[in-house]
């Protein structure tokens, strides 16, 4: 046997060997590609659906301070989820709107994007003080004087 026959067989072995390891690699690359398709399109959670809304309670207006003797005639209603109790308590509503409007001045009340940004942190506030019964507000009475 000359040297030529001995290191033929060992360099077949050698490289059937780095042949496996690059087969377990695609193969380890296609499973983790299944399993993270799988994951996505089968496992991944559904996006939280908004609450339907309910019933409007209408509360009667109120009379807020604004600052340098001016004031504000607010009303509200709020818009109750679906399956909501008909018989929600809008004192948690009133109070945190006294709490928002009072004090402000007349001019930063007067644009209605002012007003907006107001009602959206109004809806923040009451979706936390009536755990999600409450989805939305409307102004009926918005009077400066």
């Amino acid at each position: 046997m000359s040297v030529v026959d001995i290191a033929a067989p060992e360099a077949e072995q050698a490289e059937e060997r780095r042949g496996r390891k690059k087969l377990v690699l695609v193969a380890l690359l296609v499973v983790a590609v299944v399993a993270a398709a799988g994951y996505w399109f089968l496992l991944k959670p559904a996006a939280p659906s908004r609450p339907q809304p309910g019933a409007v309670l209408k509360l009667d207006a109120i009379q807020l301070n604004l600052a340098d003797g001016h004031y504000l005639s607010l009303g509200l209603a709020l818009q109750a989820s679906k399956g909501a109790p008909t018989d929600l308590d809008g004192s948690k509503a009133l109070d945190a709107a006294i709490e928002l409007f009072s004090g402000r001045q007349m001019a930063a009340l007067s644009t209605t994007s002012a007003r907006d940004h107001l009602k959206a942190v109004l809806v923040h506030r009451l979706d936390k003080l009536y755990d999600g019964e409450v989805i939305g507000v409307y102004f009926t009475d918005f009077v400066m004087q």
